[in-house]
């Protein structure tokens, strides 16, 4: 785990690995950024034209290295890039900042430390230099040779320095707490979504919710395959019915007692998707480990908000199984009871998020919160759609959707809201049940939303997010963004939550 200090000692003098500056891209060529004034300074203010001659432009994510100038008492400067130079009295937004940080931090694999000296106006600046690092700092390295990667047999960078900060300033502190909070929940969530499903089924994450909840003081509810048999959780049970690993529902629960409003986040749980009797071919099965993200954001998600403390009754629902065919799997063609009474025709065993999805929102709508949201991984509709970088939002309430949108787009996860139309409904009309898990195949990500929409309770307030696309990085690392699992969604929730006990949701 990398640790985070805020510092207010000289570049120049400070003990480090590395320094890190930031450079922009101006209409001339590269611009050092506010921060790294000292540095420069010691390159006779020509470090600018020295980083152009090493080919570096400031564009965004840009790593140049160089040695430090003489009298530093570290080696090395690690110049990246922040992308275009504001204009005059602007400054670089937030999103800016947290991708350089992390673009520097995963450079740096292998430091024991280094002092970040990126622009720093306010509190909120020192907070997102201290999510980028800490979050570019991540890697999974559980079941490599001693906790290192054996391609260069470097651990993580162990310490960041964040120069400019005020130690001593509640709100640089508060900053920097609820960026240690936030990201240390987000990387548990990537440690989950990467862990193989040999060892991740849905016993195995229900008992790492309820060793979270002890530690946290959140309240955690198991439901086990009898108690959702005795409960007529069909859904679940269908779709978890062909695994040796049995299904679980987890409830956590995290309340104030100055809380005004009560969210409930439900999470996908599939540990493992072959496709169940609607196998999936070879090429997209290898990955279907994380098609339990969901599950991690919501887990991760109520875990930070309890530990910074908000002032919102929060309530989380794992809808864990494995979707595996055998003799005992769920076939094309069965009728599953849900939850709710409802009764849906499995066109495709495949189409499985949906089904525990649609009992666990039936539980979650029977305590009345102000509002739901969901996340999963459901549809390569979305994919199609959005790419691989941006989930999908849907809801049931116009206003809803567009700041559930704002609050992913402040916080640095690219969302994009989308519609449920109704004429997509009738393709889901089912001779045999009340509804079928399958309708028309083109805006498939939107048929998705409107079955998770019939199993929300009358008058709730509900928002579904696709992470389909953005969950799991099958591509090369960018800005904070690992090879892996992502975390995605967790930021959001988070801010959610916050901006529901400020009064500032509903």
């Amino acid at each position: 785990m990398t640790a985070l200090t805020l510092s207010t000692a000289a570049a120049p003098g400070l003990r480090a690995d590395a320094i890190v500056i930031g450079v922009a891209k101006g209409a001339k060529g590269p611009v050092v950024a506010p921060g790294a004034e000292s540095v420069d300074k010691a390159y006779d203010g020509k470090l600018a034209g020295v980083l152009e001659t090493l080919g570096a432009s400031g564009a965004e994510g840009e790593v140049t290295k160089l040695p430090a100038p003489s009298g530093f008492k570290t080696p090395l400067v690690l110049a990246v890039g922040l992308g275009a130079e504001p204009e005059k009295d602007s400054s670089f937004d937030a999103e800016a900042l947290r991708r350089a940080a992390g673009a520097a931090a995963r450079t740096l694999h292998g430091a024991k430390k280094a002092a970040f000296a990126l622009p720093l106006t306010d509190a909120a600046d020192a907070g997102a230099v201290a999510e980028g690092a800490l979050l570019g700092a991540y890697s999974f390295d559980a079941y490599k040779e001693n906790g290192k990667d054996p391609k260069n047999g470097k651990a993580p960078l162990a310490e960041v320095a964040l120069l400019g900060g005020k130690p001593r300033d509640k709100a640089y502190k508060a900053a920097v707490e609820r960026a240690l909070a936030v990201t240390e929940e987000l990387n548990r969530a990537r440690d989950l979504i990467n862990t193989p499903p040999n060892d991740l089924y849905p016993e195995a994450f229900a008992a790492v919710a309820q060793a979270a909840g002890k530690e946290h003081g959140i309240k955690v509810q198991v439901l086990d395959d009898k108690a959702l048999v005795k409960g007529g959780y069909g859904g679940i049970l269908g779709v978890g019915g062909g695994s040796e690993a049995k299904p679980r529902l987890v409830k956590l629960s995290y309340t104030s007692s100055k809380a005004k409003k009560h969210l409930a986040f439900v999470g996908k749980g599939i540990t493992y998707d072959s496709g169940g009797i609607s196998l999936k071919p070879a090429g997209h099965n290898e990955t279907m480990k994380c098609d339990m993200s969901g599950a991690a954001a919501v887990f991760a998600a109520i875990v930070a908000v309890a530990r910074l403390g908000l002032e919102v009754n929060v309530t989380a629902w794992l809808a864990l199984a494995e979707n595996m065919p055998s003799g005992s799997a769920v076939r094309p063609g069965d009728v599953l009871r849900m939850y709710s009474g409802k009764t849906v025709e499995v066109l495709n065993t495949d189409a499985e998020g949906r089904l525990v999805l649609a009992d666990a929102l039936w539980a979650a709508s029977a305590e009345k919160p102000d509002a739901i949201v969901d996340v999963a991984t459901l549809t390569g509709a979305m994919m199609l759609a959005l790419g691989s970088r941006t989930f999908g939002i849907m809801a049931n309430d116009d206003a809803f959707r567009s700041a559930v949108h704002e609050a992913a787009e402040e916080v640095g996860e690219p969302a994009w809201p989308m519609p449920l139309p109704e004429h997509l409904r009738k393709g889901m009309d089912s001779p045999t049940a009340d509804i079928a898990n399958m309708g028309e195949r083109m805006g498939g990500g939107l048929v998705a939303g409107l079955f998770l929409r019939e199993f929300v309770g009358d008058g709730i307030t509900w928002a579904h997010l696709d992470i389909a696309g953005p969950a799991f990085n099958e591509g090369g690392p960018f800005g904070y963004t690992p090879k892996g699992g992502t975390g995605t969604a967790v930021r959001t929730l988070v801010r959610l939550a916050e901006l529901t006990a400020a009064g500032d949701l509903g």
